[in-house]
């Protein structure tokens, strides 16, 4: 990436997770190549938008980077520099040689030309094979892949295997708190080149869930009640991605009950709450007692729910 991926992201140093993870969500939607069909401009940023959010996204990454101990591309420096800064193109004093090896760390010589020449050094539509840019032999290209992920992978992470088209399988470690439409970034695991490999970018998919319901961090469920439950109180089973627990439902019914704790997952594993809303189950079959009861009761005591 080569960069400060606090820029790329647009926001500062002392951002809170969720501020950071709200500043990729935004910058993915826009940027993301589906949305964008042919758009280079918004694939690149895509691209970098990812890798800056692999490393601020990144509780431990972070860590390292703020205290130099990896650069913007998640590499070990030599020596701290502030998470990257020092020298040119975010380096800790940056510099290269004519034959592209970094006096210091370790610098990226056909990011660099592709940065001067407005366009990726690393293959691209040319597959990454062939003589680079002034003689300078071109990495292998970045390949891509979308990887589809269940609800619970995003709470307590998880490990994917995925197949490449070329054969290669490998393991891809889901974070916790990992977002739709989020790319994964696995370094050299792209197409071979001359200068080494390309990387592979996985995006995440998240497949729909059959009972939960995603607003913000936490999970919204519909619950079902019986109406003797509802009425007067008692304990149902309800499901939680952790799995079933009893809980109360309170005397009258209530709208919905708040299960702390039972939601989704942020990357330092700081879980939002589950929201079960209840919802009033008739009796599958409806008997010459229960109509009685509903006449009578309707009309001696007669209420309208939308007034409530």
């Amino acid at each position: 990436m080569a960069g400060d991926p606090y820029q790329e992201l647009g926001v500062t140093r002392g951002a809170s997770a969720d501020e950071v993870r709200k500043a990729f969500r935004k910058l993915a939607k826009k940027h993301h190549p589906d949305t964008n069909p042919g758009d280079k401009a918004s694939e690149e940023k895509f691209k970098r938008v990812s890798a800056a959010f692999d490393i601020v996204g990144d509780p431990d990454k972070r860590k390292k980077f703020d205290a130099g101990e990896i650069d913007a591309d998640g590499r070990e420096t030599s020596r701290g520099g502030g998470g990257g800064g020092g020298g040119p193109w975010g380096q800790p004093g940056g510099g290269w040689s004519p034959r592209g090896q970094a006096e210091g760390p370790d610098v990226d010589l056909n990011d660099i030309l592709g940065e001067i020449l407005g366009r990726s050094a690393r293959g691209g539509g040319q597959g990454g094979q062939g003589g680079g840019f002034g003689g300078f032999s071109q990495r292998g290209a970045d390949v891509r892949a979308k990887l589809e992920i269940d609800l619970e992978d995003t709470i307590h992470g998880a490990k994917k295997r995925i197949a490449f088209s070329d054969g290669r399988t490998i393991d891809v470690s889901i974070p916790k708190g990992a977002e739709e439409g989020q790319a994964l970034r696995l370094k050299g695991q792209g197409s071979p080149g001359r200068a080494g490999p390309g990387d592979a970018f996985i995006e995440l998919t998240l497949r729909p869930h059959p009972i939960f319901r995603r607003e913000g961090d936490n999970l919204v469920m519909d619950l079902p009640v019986s109406i003797p439950d509802a009425v007067l109180g008692g304990k149902v089973q309800a499901p939680t991605p952790d799995g079933p627990v009893n809980v109360s439902v309170p005397k009258g019914g209530g709208s919905s009950l708040r299960l702390k704790g039972r939601g989704l997952s942020d990357a330092k594993g700081k879980r939002g709450d589950l929201v079960a809303r209840i919802v009033l189950m008739l009796p599958e079959s409806i008997d010459a007692e229960l109509e009685t009861f509903a006449e009578k009761w309707r009309a001696e005591r007669p209420y309208t729910p939308r007034k409530r």
